[in-house]
Order: C-alpha cells, then structure tokens, then sequence
C-alpha cells in the first residue's frame, strides 16, 4: 500500500511576463492573455533560457472582471532552449481557487523533448508550483517536479 508520493525537484523557472491582455468577460469566463517575453530555468540535469513569444490563457471564473472572479484556469504554452541549444516544449495546465494575490497555483506540466539528451522529460508524471517571482521581476516562478 502507498502512503505517500514523493518528488524530485527537476527545475526552477523564472518567467518573465509584463504584459496582460485583457480579453474580458462573457458567458464562459473572464479571458487574458499573459504574454511571455524571456526568463530562465535551472536544475540539476537542465539549465537554459525560456524563449519569448509564448502565453498563458488565463480564464477567471465567478465573475466579469480581473477584480473578482473567484477561480482561474492557468494555460501556458511556450519554449525552453537549454545551454546547449535543445529546444523543449511545455505546455502547463494549471488551477487555482479562492482567487488571492501570492498564493500557488498546482499545476500538471508536460514537455516535448527531442530524442537525446533530455528525452527524459517525455515520460513520467509531474507537478508544479506557481507563484509571482521572488525577485520583484514582473512574472511568475514555477517548481517542477517529478514525480517517483
């Protein structure tokens, strides 16, 4: 019987997102666009930058605008480029309740990794963390880890 999961810290991103395009409102939700512009990413077996032009397509729900809506759905698609010039999709699905400023929002990652060096990142089951970066940057930090 398991008791308990356990996780392998694999990366660190730091997310560069300064502008938000507000969308709106209609029957289905609140839509913005968070644009990403740069950033980077650090872990054990990895490092690299993350590519400009990807988004998230945030969706609040519960209300008509940015200010008070009480869920969101979090999708984020974009690029790595590891030092050594690989480039590594991730697509980041995420959740958060009770819409509050600071707090994480869980999410499931996945990745799309040539054959090679970071093949690995094609199998398993991961989980991340996401929350405003640490550093006062305009952006998000996220947590991925993998689960054992």
């Amino acid at each position: 019987m398991i008791t308990k999961l356990d996780a392998e810290l694999i990366m660190e991103l730091k997310v560069d997102c300064p502008e938000r395009l507000e969308v709106g409102a209609n029957d289905f939700g609140y839509l913005r666009a968070i644009l990403i512009t740069g950033g980077s990413f650090e872990g054990e077996k990895i490092r690299g930058e993350v590519v400009p032009g990807g988004a998230d397509w945030n969706m609040g729900f519960g209300g008509d605008s940015v200010d008070n809506v009480t869920s969101a759905r979090v999708f984020a698609k974009y690029l790595l480029k590891t030092d050594d010039g690989c480039y590594i999709a991730i697509e980041n699905l995420g959740y958060k309740s009770r819409v509050k400023e600071n707090s994480l929002v869980a999410t499931t990652p996945s990745f799309h990794a040539p054959r090679g060096k970071y093949e690995w990142l094609n199998y398993g089951v991961y989980v991340g963390t996401l929350g405003p970066r640490e550093d006062g940057v305009a952006g998000v930090q996220i947590k991925i880890y993998k689960m054992l």
